[in-house]
């Protein structure tokens, strides 16, 4: 048995609070491998914001549980190094789909846990959440959880859902009441992967760019009256920025209609009860875009410093926009 704070990571009560009374969000940044880790780190320190280090069942199994722990600490090492005297990171299992997974996360050093039973029916994830809740709870260091009402669609990892089906305003209070979770993700019309929307439920700008239908902001707003000042998430927000997916394109790549959620929205509801905001498909697209860009330019390049290094500064360029423009964590410290 591991805890965070032996590793110097923090869970997310305080921050979230902060970030509800400051009207930003706090970002949750996905990362599977060093270069991003590094990259993330670099632009929350040059930044000042703090973060939460998202990790999916899937990149637990790819980087390691081990490994995963190490990397945490080192993180909240490299941050000092950077000049960072008191970093806010957290560690943070995404779509948790089993209290046995959610345990192990535990154990091993997570923060923060995220329990997934929103497919499930509403009585059962309660069911599953209030155990995973009252697990991570009694613990020396008190874990923070998430669960979530509503289903997303779209593909992310081990997550899929063909049909979005928006939260329902009504079961909010009760389902918070029941489970004890400190923070709860909802579906107002993000979605998961590159793809969020199909073509026809978008319009097209003169460019031929696909717009997707905006965000249920009456919904969020329903909810907020439900749940005054308690902490909402919002998953599958990655902008897909156009011009990532035509760099991809340009060398070779095919991502036909890639469509995310404008930036704009998304500053929208950060300056709401939304106080965390996750992005995963976003830092995707910025290294692959970079990468393939090495490649059809240096076709004899092997090392992969020389391609995974540029990946890597791309990345940090797109997090530092994130947290300047979009979530507004910047100077948050």
């Amino acid at each position: 048995m591991v805890s965070y704070k032996d590793l110097g990571l923090v869970n997310t009560k305080k921050m979230f609070a902060k970030a509800v009374k400051g009207g930003y969000a706090i970002p949750a940044y996905n990362f599977n491998n060093m270069e991003q880790l590094q990259a993330i780190i670099q632009a929350c320190v040059e930044t000042n914001s703090p973060v939460i280090l998202q990790v999916s069942s899937g990149a637990r199994k790819y980087a390691n549980q081990t490994l995963l722990r190490y990397m945490a600490q080192g993180a909240v090492a490299y941050a000092k190094e950077l000049g960072c005297k008191k970093p806010q990171i957290a560690l943070h299992l995404d779509h948790g789909d089993s209290f046995e997974l959610c345990k192990s996360c535990i154990q091993m050093g997570f923060s923060s846990i995220m329990i997934d039973g929103s497919s499930l029916p509403y009585e059962e994830n309660i069911k599953l959440t209030k155990k995973v809740c009252d697990y991570a709870h009694k613990q020396k260091d008190y874990v923070t959880v998430e669960g979530e009402l509503g289903v997303l669609a779209g593909v992310e990892d081990d997550v899929s859902a063909e049909e979005s089906h928006y939260t329902k305003p009504e079961e909010v209070q009760d389902f918070v009441k029941r489970t004890g979770v400190d923070s709860l993700a909802i579906s107002i019309g993000t979605s998961h992967g590159r793809q969020k929307f199909k073509p026809e439920q978008c319009t097209k700008n003169a460019d031929g760019i696909l717009i997707p239908p905006p965000l249920a902001f009456d919904i969020l707003k329903e909810i907020e009256k439900k749940l005054p000042g308690f902490p909402i998430v919002l998953h599958g927000s990655s902008s897909v920025p156009v011009e990532y997916v035509k760099e991809i394109e340009k060398y070779g790549g095919k991502l036909k209609d890639s469509v995310g959620i404008p930036e704009d929205q998304l500053r929208k509801a950060a300056k709401s009860a939304v106080c965390k905001i996750n992005i995963d498909s976003d830092g995707r697209l910025a290294m692959t875009a970079a990468i393939r860009k090495v490649f059809a330019e240096s076709p004899s390049e092997f090392d992969p410093r020389k391609y995974l290094g540029p990946a890597r500064d791309e990345l940090k360029k797109m997090y530092i926009h994130k947290n300047k423009k979009v979530l507004g964590s910047a100077d948050q410290l």
